[in-house]
């Protein structure tokens, strides 16, 4: 635990919260994965976590903003309960469960998926096939993934990206729809992590240093991701998910 910020702080914490602001602004939920371990090389990771919280919640507010007249209902509505069953999960079971563990098995099925969906594009010189309905059953299972993940890794991006991303929502929608999801999971997070006593004052401090790199890389993240049209959005969004599956396997098996 650190006073007063020092360089070294800085140097780590502040590209880990521009990619979680781009990440958060649209660009896609897999580079927030990359925030907590980079935000690690200068603090433990329970304490970058903490530190990460409130700077989430500024990013998703304005993120919310930016991206109100976007969304799609009934994906937030398939998915959301599932999301705030895992939470619930993760907050009873943190203290049993291995966070490498699940790091492991999220980022094996978050690397098939992405590889499955270059191979049939690209591999096969093919289209990537139908869009998928809405599943129910999947939504819930990945919907807990993503909640759980988030609580106690937070890598909640991948699952939700392994259940909408097959749906091929427009873009617009698809960024709409992830915001709230997460925005949601977030705010939620506040209470567990309250009662966990990870929100303490010197923990707030530091996030209100890095509030202004939060709000400005947000704001980026959206700017450009409205621009993008649908035949780049989906190869970035699968490739960013790739990296994000790789970087999970990395820290489960060898950190």
């Amino acid at each position: 635990m650190i006073d007063l910020p020092s360089l070294s702080f800085f140097l780590a914490a502040v590209p880990a919260v521009m990619l979680v602001g781009l990440s958060k602004g649209g660009i896609g939920g897999a580079i927030a994965l990359l925030g907590v371990p980079i935000m690690s090389f200068a603090v433990d990771p329970v304490q970058a976590a903490a530190i990460f919280l409130p700077i989430l919640l500024l990013m998703d507010a304005v993120a919310l903003w930016s991206w109100r007249n976007y969304n799609d209902p009934k994906t937030l509505m398939m998915i959301m309960p599932g999301g705030l069953i895992g939470i619930a999960a993760g907050w009873a079971t943190s203290a049993y469960v291995s966070d490498n563990a699940l790091r492991v098995v999220i980022a094996v099925a978050t690397i098939l998926f992405s590889i499955r969906y270059f191979w049939q594009v690209y591999g096969l010189k093919r289209e990537a096939g139908e869009p998928l309905p809405h599943r129910p059953v999947a939504a819930t299972f990945w919907g807990s993934l993503s909640g759980y993940a988030s609580f106690v890794a937070h890598a909640g991006g991948p699952p939700f990206q392994i259940y909408v991303l097959p749906m091929q929502l427009d873009p617009k929608n698809y960024t709409g729809a992830s915001i709230r999801f997460f925005a949601i999971v977030n705010a939620v997070k506040v209470i567990p992590f309250f009662f966990l006593g990870a929100l303490d004052t010197r923990n707030l401090a530091l996030s209100a240093t890095l509030l202004p790199v939060a709000l400005i890389s947000t704001i980026l993240g959206a700017t450009f991701v409205k621009h993008l049209k649908a035949e780049f959005f989906y190869p970035m969004s699968y490739a960013l998910a790739l990296v994000a599956g790789l970087k999970l396997l990395w820290d489960g098996l060898f950190l």
